[in-house]
């Protein structure tokens, strides 16, 4: 698999990493319902693909997620780079809660290497800059676990320039982890331009858009997502954004299938054509989904292929106009 530096640090990143958001289980983000048998299948799965890092977070079934990577881990010789986050709790009633305080920071990354497993967090990123006013109080502790050694790089994630450059005042950052697919494109504004400009990597998530550029999603599928996934209150998953994305997967099937390969794969090469990237995250719930995916790794697509993407991208564009006009 091909590999891309992270910024500054010595890390080389596979180019296609394992996400683990829908590992966790039930949450107010979650996927339904996950078996742990599949889950640490999956991630074992990848591991064996070549995919050297793991990206997690203790929002992701509350704390489940991290503790399924670390049975993983356990069973496993790989020594993958394993990345996961602070900044989002929870309450008794399982409810998401935002904190930023030092002391929080500090209690969550011991938390998390407790149900990890492991003695240091390769990445440590910060999940959302909220509450904003104490980013900086948060960085800051941040920096101090690095010089513990609890930590060896930090990172951010959903962060804007402006935020980034608050916080690059008091310790460099590693990597942003951004949104990113064909179907969000805000990155390419201004963020990817001012990463490379500051050697900082870029780690994307959701380049297959939560299962809809997978190629393998469909009316019946949407019908059939538990009543607790969350893709049923997001936006891409409604009309008149479904049926386009639905029109645009087909047009896809025809690249993808003329090159050997799969729609996945076509969406996560997308993303990865760009050099600001250093890598991009990809989910899998159950062995054999990574192994469809991780190819993607390996495949450079042409200008060919990345123009005729561009205009069935811009006839989704002139659909959903059309629709709202």
């Amino acid at each position: 698999m091909q590999k891309r530096k992270l910024g500054t640090t010595d890390m080389e990143l596979t180019t296609v990493g394992l996400g683990t958001w829908a590992l966790g289980g039930p949450w107010e983000y979650g996927w339904g319902p996950q078996d742990d048998n599949d889950a640490v299948g999956a991630i074992l799965e990848a591991l064996d693909q070549g995919i050297n890092w793991i990206d997690t977070a203790p929002a992701y079934g509350l704390g489940h997620a991290e503790e399924l990577v670390g049975q993983a881990l356990r069973q496993t010789t790989h020594k993958p780079y394993v990345a996961t986050k602070c900044g989002i709790l929870w309450n008794e009633k399982k409810e998401r809660v935002v904190h930023l305080k030092r002391q929080s920071v500090r209690k969550e990354c011991h938390d998390s290497l407790r149900r990890l497993g492991v003695e240091r967090i390769d990445l440590y990123q910060m999940h959302w800059p909220d509450p904003e006013p104490d980013i900086e109080e948060a960085w800051e502790e941040m920096a101090r676990l690095v010089k513990e050694g609890k930590v060896r790089h930090i990172g951010v994630s959903n962060y804007s320039v402006a935020q980034m450059e608050r916080v690059a005042k008091i310790h460099p950052i590693a990597s942003l982890q951004p949104p990113y697919s064909m179907l969000h494109r805000d990155a390419e504004k201004e963020l990817l331009g001012y990463c490379a400009k500051h050697t900082i990597g870029v780690v994307v998530y959701s380049p297959m858009q939560r299962g809809l550029l997978t190629g393998a999603f469909n009316a019946e599928r949407l019908a059939a997502l538990a009543p607790d996934d969350h893709r049923r209150r997001a936006p891409e998953f409604q009309e008149p954004q479904f049926s386009a994305t639905m029109e645009l997967v087909d047009g896809l099937k025809k690249i993808a299938e003329r090159n050997g390969r799969t729609v996945g794969q076509l969406a996560v090469s997308w993303v990865l054509r760009r050099p600001e990237l250093t890598a991009a995250i990809v989910g899998a719930r159950r062995p054999g989904q990574i192994v469809e995916t991780a190819p993607a790794s390996d495949w450079n697509l042409g200008k060919k292929d990345i123009e005729e993407i561009e205009k069935l991208l811009a006839q989704r564009d002139k659909r959903l106009a059309e629709s709202a006009a």
